[in-house]
């Protein structure tokens, strides 16, 4: 357990469960819960057998229903002698990441909470959730979740979601390219943990590498990308990892990951 009673940490087994714990406030993001779940992510890959993340909310209402607007001023708030925004901070720690993340979306699922949904690399939700990007609703918009929004569902249907302030369920998300899986409520926890167990047994130098290439080549062009990666699989097949995937493979045995 975090010592910020508005993010609770748990470690189960080799995924490390972080949890955003205001279920009275629908899980409104304030600046504990971004300082929280930022400590969550530095935590979990400070811990050598941590092999994956799972964020999530407490309660099966809201997943996260956006900016904390009890305050307004304090939710909107900027200093600006500082040239960051917490929020966004968290939003480039998720992006540097190098292990593994999974959103377990149980319910609401709003304005900063997509967001947090889109920082994470695989998404699973009861299909009881609703989503959307309300923020014209109270004079705003979505900017900072537009970074890494508008590169993973078709620009119409965001221009619609950002312009309209309109939700939708979860099966237009998943349609969207927003989620992986719609599943049940009660079948949520099952689904997550059979993810869980999808990610555990593979390399985790393999991922770790991976997920640093995936994000180096996002805005390259062809050319730069393919230069990059004939570079960076010569360099993993070098790796610890790599010789005892293919020893094992030759032995029809299940690997042993060194890590390195």
């Amino acid at each position: 357990m975090s010592d910020n009673s508005s993010v609770l940490f748990e470690k189960r087994g080799q995924a490390f469960w972080i949890t955003i714990n205001r279920p009275e406030k629908r899980n409104a993001i304030n600046g504990d819960v971004i300082a929280g779940i930022a400590k969550g992510y530095r935590t979990a890959h400070d811990v050598d057998d941590v092999r994956v993340i799972v964020l999530t909310g407490a309660g099966n209402k809201a997943f996260c229903a956006g900016a904390d607007l009890q305050n307004s001023g304090a939710a909107f708030s900027h200093d600006f002698a500082k040239p960051n925004v917490d929020y966004a901070d968290l939003l480039r720690l998720s992006q540097s990441a190098t292990k593994p993340a999974i959103a377990r979306i149980g319910g609401v699922c709003m304005a900063g909470g997509m967001g947090l949904l889109c920082m994470t690399d695989v998404a699973v939700a009861a299909e009881n959730a609703i989503f959307g990007l309300p923020e014209v609703k109270v004079g705003v918009f979505p900017m900072q979740v537009l970074s890494l929004l508008q590169s993973m569902t078709p620009r119409r249907l965001v221009n619609e979601w950002a312009l309209t302030g309109e939700p939708f369920d979860a099966r237009s998300a998943q349609a969207a390219g927003l989620l992986n899986y719609v599943v049940p409520a009660t079948e949520l926890d099952a689904k997550i943990d059979w993810l869980v167990s999808r990610i555990i047994d593979k390399s985790p130098t393999a991922i770790r590498r991976g997920k640093y290439a995936m994000r180096a080549i996002a805005s390259m062009s062809f050319d730069e990308s393919i230069a990059y990666t004939e570079s960076q699989i010569a360099l993993l097949a070098m790796t610890e990892d790599a010789k005892e995937g293919l020893k094992a493979f030759a032995e029809k045995r299940k690997p042993s990951w060194p890590g390195k």
